[in-house]
């Protein structure tokens, strides 16, 4: 597929802001996954390019955890597992359904995830009493997010640090550290899948996740003492604006037929 540089620049400049809000307040796949749509990607293409530029933020970060002695994936190698296994699977279940489907779904699955964002309880900072024990979250939790992960994505890293909270009673910085581990490994795990079947837009995906970079380098730079409390309404605001837009120009799909047949569209 050929890239339009208007097309690629405005996909550049949104890979920005995504990285931007990714590293104050998280979800910028609410952003990028959208915009992909819009872009004219089908959805297939649209999640497997999305996880490109994806895996370069996780890995990075889970690099930085690393070498800083904030994280031993020794310690949580089950979850480890089991989040790239259920990413296997939620990638493999994108090559087994329809793409009108997948065309008609993710619209909803954006309004949902958006909606989730805007008001999920804040997490706390300090440590909670575990309500299960790691093996039990590993096979039974970080699956299942590993499976969302793969076939979907955005609000991934939000729901691994409230699960890591609030079901393992971690504190809030060691449930980020691990957050981002899981997260990589989700990552890589639909990646190789997608890479097997073809379906990554390498240089769409490498201009944004240069973007990305970019952005996630001035977020981290950036100290705002309410940044988030800013940035979610901004993100789910644009998040929705994208999301309707796909609904209004999708043709021929479920929600253009719902559209004319109250009277919008043509």
């Amino acid at each position: 597929m050929g890239i339009d540089p208007v097309i690629g620049l405005v996909l550049f400049a949104l890979a920005v802001v995504a990285g931007f809000v990714d590293s104050i307040a998280g979800g910028g796949g609410l952003l990028t996954i959208p915009a992909l749509l819009w872009a004219g990607l089908s959805p297939a293409h649209t999640i497997a390019t999305n996880k490109l530029q994806a895996c370069f933020g996780s890995g990075s970060a889970s690099w930085r955890f690393w070498r800083a002695g904030q994280v031993k994936p020794r310690e949580f190698f089950l979850a480890i597992v089991t989040s790239a296994a259920g990413a296997a699977i939620g990638a493999l279940s994108i090559n087994w359904l329809d793409q009108a489907w997948l065309q008609n779904i993710i619209p909803l699955m954006l309004l949902g995830a958006a909606v989730f964002f805007m008001f999920s309880p804040s997490v706390p900072q300090d440590g909670r009493l575990p309500k299960m024990t790691p093996r039990t979250y590993a096979l039974f939790v970080a699956l299942g997010i590993g499976f969302y992960d793969g076939f979907f994505g955005p609000g991934t890293g939000s729901f691994l640090v409230l699960s890591l909270v609030t079901l393992l009673g971690m504190d809030f910085g060691k449930a980020t550290a691990r957050t981002k581990v899981l997260n990589f490994s989700s990552n890589i795990a639909s990646l190789a899948i997608f890479l097997f079947g073809g379906q990554i837009l390498w240089g769409i995906g490498l201009i944004m996740a240069v973007g990305q970079g970019i952005g996630a380098r001035l977020g981290s730079n950036l100290v705002l003492e309410k940044g988030s409390t800013i940035i979610r309404p901004f993100l789910v605001i644009m998040s929705l604006a994208l999301t309707v837009r796909i609904i209004f120009t999708t043709q021929n799909g479920v929600w253009h037929k719902l559209l004319i047949s109250i009277g919008f569209g043509a």
